[in-house]
């Protein structure tokens, strides 16, 4: 069968296998990924994908930037007439194919969050060349798409895709959650409880949650605590939870999704104090709304998920205050309350945030 599609990937991070999974069944699409980049991360088998053709080697060059080797070769093959590339400007291969693709007449499609909005001149200027050599830009949110159409890029070039994680599971788990007593048998009360997932690093702020829960309950506002998650980093927050045992769990990693949904689904609200991502989504899918700071440039895309007072909240960046005075929105709803927040929640990931949505979309932008 003539292919069309071939994808180039800096890398396949696990969260990502389902959307790679329908591409590779619904585009037919032929898969070169990298074999690491400079951060470790978790990588899906890529073994998984049918289309999947080889490694491409990660090699670094210098000040963040890299190539990949025997990726620009692919351009030049006759079967591919459309390339979905990670559109990092920090790629100089990427550069090559998009400089390629533009002189033989092929598509190129580049997979990218784009705009952050802290972006200094030098790489603005980066930016716009690299971004302006694509057939299309492909997006993970309208904040970014936005922020481009400022910088003088035509709306018709850029298409939003949103973020997915392992949806069709979750629904999965999702429909068989109930209320359970499993902060009940730990905390040994029932006061509401605050939960945070994901990875335990400096750039979350994590110290700053351990400092708001302190606060609430010094008030009268009492809550408990669970951290879910693996440390990447030595955290010296860690060491105000000493005396704090009783209304603060350090759960761990934990990779049961099952587990992960009965803790969530019970859970009054996540807070994430830096940076929200992945956490987002997991959060909202079953049920649980999302407290994240307020400037939208240190942000990820998937703070776009967040609407104000329906899926959660933002909070004035660093401010201990703000924080607590946002946290203390969200604990203590009534059932009824509580049931409206979580089909809200529910709405948002079955709406957008789900890799039947992006097929769907890369259905049509390749038709």
């Amino acid at each position: 069968m003539k292919k069309s599609y071939c994808c180039i990937f800096n890398l396949a991070a696990h969260y990502r296998a389902p959307i790679y999974k329908l591409m590779d069944k619904e585009l037919n699409c032929d898969f070169y990924i990298g074999d690491r980049v400079f951060n470790p991360i978790k990588k899906m088998d890529y073994s998984e994908l049918y289309g999947f053709k080889k490694n491409l080697k990660f090699t670094p060059i210098m000040g963040g930037f890299y190539w990949q080797k025997g990726a620009v070769q692919l351009v030049f093959k006759k079967i591919y007439s459309h390339f979905i590339l990670i559109g990092e400007p920090h790629c100089i291969s990427t550069w090559l194919i998009l400089i390629f693709a533009k002189i033989l007449n092929k598509e190129t499609f580049v997979w990218t969050h784009g705009w952050y909005g802290r972006e200094n001149i030098l790489k603005k200027v980066l930016k716009k060349i690299f971004f302006s050599l694509s057939t299309k830009v492909l997006l993970y949110g309208d904040y970014a798409k936005k922020l481009m159409e400022k910088e003088g890029f035509k709306k018709n070039k850029m298409i939003c895709i949103y973020n997915s994680l392992d949806y069709d599971k979750q629904i999965s788990i999702r429909k068989k959650l109930k209320s359970s007593e499993i902060y009940l048998n730990y905390f040994r009360n029932e006061a509401p409880v605050i939960l945070y997932i994901g990875r335990i690093q400096k750039v979350k702020k994590l110290d700053l949650l351990i400092e708001s829960i302190n606060k609430l309950n010094d008030r009268g506002s009492n809550c408990n605590l669970i951290i879910i998650g693996e440390k990447s980093e030595e955290i010296s927050f860690l060491n105000n939870i000493i005396g704090n045992e009783r209304n603060i769990w350090l759960y761990g990693p934990c990779y049961d999704e099952n587990k992960i949904g009965e803790l969530i689904f019970n859970a009054s609200v996540c807070v994430s104090p830096g940076n929200v991502g992945l956490t987002a989504m997991h959060s909202l899918v079953y049920g649980t709304p999302i407290i994240t700071h307020d400037n939208f440039s240190n942000q990820m895309p998937e703070f776009e998920a967040i609407t104000e007072g329906l899926t959660g909240s933002f909070f004035k960046e660093d401010s201990l205050e703000s924080l607590c005075l946002n946290i203390e929105k969200w604990i203590g709803f009534s059932d009824k309350k509580r049931d409206f927040v979580r089909n809200n929640c529910y709405r948002i990931i079955d709406e957008k945030y789900n890799p039947h949505v992006q097929i769907e979309i890369f259905k049509k932008l390749l038709k």
